[in-house]
Order: C-alpha cells, then structure tokens, then sequence
C-alpha cells in the first residue's frame, strides 16, 4: 500500500494530472467565449449572456457537492493527483468509486488493503480513464455533425424551430424525470423531497417573473436543491 501511495504521489503522476486539469480549464474558457461570440448572433444582450453564466455557475453547485465527496473519500486510496484529475472529467460520482473498486478487484485485491500494489493502483487508473472515456470520445467526434443535423432540421421554417425546441425541451424532462423517478420509488421519503424541490422551483420562478426579480431567477435551482436537502434531512 505504501509503495502505491508513493507512485500516487509521484511528481508524473502530478505533471500528467496538471495537463489533464489545464486542459480542462482551457476548454472551459474557450467554451464560455465561443458562447459568448455566438449569443451575438442569438440576438443576446450582453445583460442576458451574464445572467445565463451566472444561472449555470450556481446550478452546478448542487451536482458538485457529491462528486466533492467522493472525491475525498478517494484520497486516502488513489492519492492528491489522481483525485484532481478525475474531478476535472468525473461523469457519475458513483462511476468512480465503483470503478476503482472493480479495477482493484481484477487486479486480484482490494480497493484500499494490504495487497494494494503498484500494479493494481495501474489497474485501477486505466479502469477509471477508460470508463470515463465514452462520453468524451462521443462529445469530440460528434458535437460538429449534431450541430449540422441541428442546423437542417430548424433551417426549413419557423415551425421546424418551434418542433425542435419542443425536442430539445422534452429531451431535458425526459433526463431529469428519469433521475427524478429512479429515487421516487424508493420509498415516500424521496418522493417529498423530489415535490418539495418542484414546489420551490415552480414557486421561485413565478415570483421572479411576478416581480422582475432577476436575480431570484438565477438562484432558482440552487434555492430548490438547498430546500430540498433540508427537507430531505429532517425527513429521510
């Protein structure tokens, strides 16, 4: 375990982690320009492009609490570096302890135990780089083609844009509500907790609207995932 430890910590592990890491933070900046530059052509003020920056910076607050978790729980098995590289391209917070646990288990121990080796710390780093490569791979080779589908499909009239934001809407539903109903029937505890959520954003949102408030508007959801785990603490 403790010769594991010092390969988990070792200066390349640091130096591959760091590339890993910047190259995130760079797509993230170049992703919030390129954002920017086309909501000029949306016809998007500059007051509207900050208000849609600052309501996706608060939303995922909330998701990011539980991927911080494990990834400290992480720490003390797979090291400093490793952990802050799978933080920067973590997809499923549950993913990531599972898979560890997996890579360890094939490589004949267990995630954290006395026969924690070199070579199973190597087991479990590609388990974990491989099974978070899917949705990367398919982001980078097929964002471009579904941006040129997009563009067919909304480019014969109004009514094809108005049917693809219904798409784009019910798609978005369909995801939550998939999320939403996995825990719903767990037990009547869940179920108060995903009503109180809906309760509180359906409620924030009108009286944003009602009174002009933008800036409840932006905390909407992460007023709604606070309530709700409140809710959920004192119910469950």
């Amino acid at each position: 375990m403790q010769q594991a430890m010092e390969l988990a910590n070792s200066s390349l592990i640091w130096v591959i982690a760091s590339i890993v890491i910047g190259i995130v933070i760079f797509q993230s900046i170049k992703f919030i320009q390129l954002a920017a530059k086309a909501s000029r052509d949306a016809g998007m003020s500059k007051q509207e492009v900050n208000s849609a920056l600052k309501t996706g910076a608060i939303a995922a607050i909330g998701p990011s609490f539980a991927i911080v978790i494990v990834a400290i729980s992480l720490i003390a098995f797979l090291g400093d570096p490793l952990t802050l590289m799978r933080i920067g391209v973590i997809g499923s917070a549950p993913i990531e302890s599972v898979g560890a646990s997996f890579g360890a288990e094939a490589a004949g121990a267990s995630l954290g135990g006395e026969n924690f080796s070199q070579t199973v710390f190597t087991a479990v780093v590609w388990t974990l780089c491989l099974g978070g490569m899917g949705w990367l791979l398919f982001t980078a080779l097929a964002t471009k083609s579904l941006g040129k589908l997009e563009k067919k499909l909304t480019s014969k009239g109004e009514k094809s844009k108005k049917t693809m934001s219904i798409f784009a809407t019910a798609a978005m539903v369909a995801a939550f509500g998939n999320l939403a109903s996995a825990e719903m029937i767990k037990g009547l505890a869940p179920v108060i907790v995903v009503i109180a959520a809906s309760a509180t954003m359906v409620i924030v949102s009108k009286i944003s609207d009602k009174h002009q408030i933008k800036w409840l508007r932006e905390w909407s959801l992460g007023l709604s995932i606070l309530i709700s785990l409140c809710i959920g603490y004192f119910v469950i």
